[in-house]
């Protein structure tokens, strides 16, 4: 069984992917380091020497491979995955999907904590930032909502959300 988690960048798609593994035994795989390792280089290096069209093919590309090839894994998606080509179907066929939704100020509250660590968002200011995320978000988030299954992450535990996972929606 495959498990793909998606939402927007700080929505606990690895830390909660993570879990999910350990609690099935399946392998967890993290779609930008998957990238990463696979190409050698960091999404910030292929995005500065390809641009944006270049790092989406690699993208489609190992998504598929993963899809394809794993058969026990939760898979941690980029927060833009869903959105290019058909990926959201693709990932609908081949996974249990699964949309871990927050709100632009929650997302604010975790990500500005973040930045440092995030280059796609360490040079906005806290007054851009909020407008920013919501942006992304109202973009995205018609994909997002094409997952089988929406999880409403606010104020739920790490063991929660996996719980809720496990009980309400997974065979």
């Amino acid at each position: 069984m495959l498990i793909s988690l998606m939402g927007y960048m700080g929505s606990g798609k690895s830390t909660i992917g993570k879990e999910l593994a350990k609690t099935f035994n399946y392998k967890f795989i993290d779609l930008d380091e998957f990238i990463e390792a696979s190409e050698n280089q960091s999404i910030s290096e292929i995005f500065k020497n390809g641009g944006e069209i270049k790092f989406r093919k690699l993208e489609r590309l190992y998504l598929l491979e993963i899809l394809e090839e794993e058969k026990n894994a939760v898979i941690a998606l980029g927060g833009g995955t869903p959105v290019y080509y058909d990926n959201i179907d693709k990932i609908n066929e081949h996974s249990f999907s699964f949309y871990l939704r927050m709100t632009p100020p929650q997302l604010f509250e975790r990500l500005v904590k973040e930045r440092d660590s995030r280059p796609m968002i360490a040079h906005i200011d806290d007054n851009e930032l909020t407008e920013y995320i919501a942006k992304h978000l109202f973009e995205r988030r018609n994909y997002y909502e094409q997952s089988k299954f929406t999880i409403d992450v606010k104020d739920k535990s790490v063991k929660q959300i996996v719980e809720e996972i496990i009980q309400d929606h997974l065979p």
